[in-house]
């Protein structure tokens, strides 16, 4: 009968197979999370960077009631909002005055809230009103000053609300256009320029068929009253699909 010798202590191998293969697989592991980790801390890191924004220019097309209207994604305030078919609403912002979208070349103005008075807001709904803000100053506002208006900067009439109308420390802004009705704001004012806020103003307008577009913006651009409610509306309208 042949006797197969016992190794000595000193003559096994100082690692064994399977003492190998269980760190070769641990180290598979780790490197394989690593890299989950690292795909994942970028998109991430983009994620945060954007903070909800996109710098995407795909084409939604949004209808809302009677109307459909296209507009790039990175104008388009909401994630939830970026998606075509039909809406009750969408919300909107963009640089002013270039009426631009988020971008690379632009991010601060959407991300530091000290510039933010360089962007305007808007609100695209079904209309719920016959009458737009102008529509409404003869038969609704103009009951409600208190008094007559005082002379403003930019051609703008200044209008204090009555103290029962509940409009607060707001007041009204009116001034002629030709061959138009009046224009009409409703703005707080800041004690300072340097309090001002993006919804310092706003006003809504209609366009297409039935829509009512809502728009915000700092009292510090005032002075461009008219240049903003026309680019608001040459923006919007030339967004609308003529076919509904």
């Amino acid at each position: 009968m042949t006797h197969f010798a016992k190794q000595q202590p000193d003559e096994l191998p100082l690692v064994s197979a399977a003492f190998l293969t269980r760190t070769a697989i641990a180290i598979g592991i780790l490197v394989a999370l690593t890299i989950v980790i690292s795909i994942a801390g970028r998109w991430l890191g983009e994620r945060i960077a954007l903070a909800g924004h996109t710098d995407s220019i795909e084409a939604v097309s949004i209808g809302i009631g009677e109307d459909r209207i296209t507009l790039p994604a990175n104008v388009i305030r909401f994630e939830r909002q970026r998606r075509s078919g039909p809406a009750e609403r969408v919300d909107l912002y963009a640089t002013w005055p270039e009426m631009a979208g988020y971008g690379a070349e632009n991010r601060k103005r959407f991300s530091d809230i000290r510039l933010s008075a360089g962007l305007l807001f808007m609100q695209i709904s079904q209309s719920t009103m016959s009458r737009d803000m102008s529509g409404r100053l003869e038969p609704i506002y103009s009951h409600l000053f208190d008094g007559e208006g005082q002379a403003y900067n930019y051609g703008l009439t200044l209008h204090r609300m009555r103290k029962e109308t509940g409009y607060g420390d707001e007041v009204f802004f009116t001034a002629p256009r030709p061959g138009k009705p009046d224009y009409v704001v409703r703005c707080l004012l800041p004690r300072a320029a340097e309090d001002s806020t993006t919804g310092d103003c706003q006003r809504d307008i209609h366009i297409g068929r039935d829509l009512s577009v809502l728009y915000r913006f700092s009292s510090t651009h005032l002075s461009e009253w008219q240049h903003i409610d026309d680019e608001i509306a040459r923006f919007l309208e030339a967004r609308l699909d003529p076919a509904g």
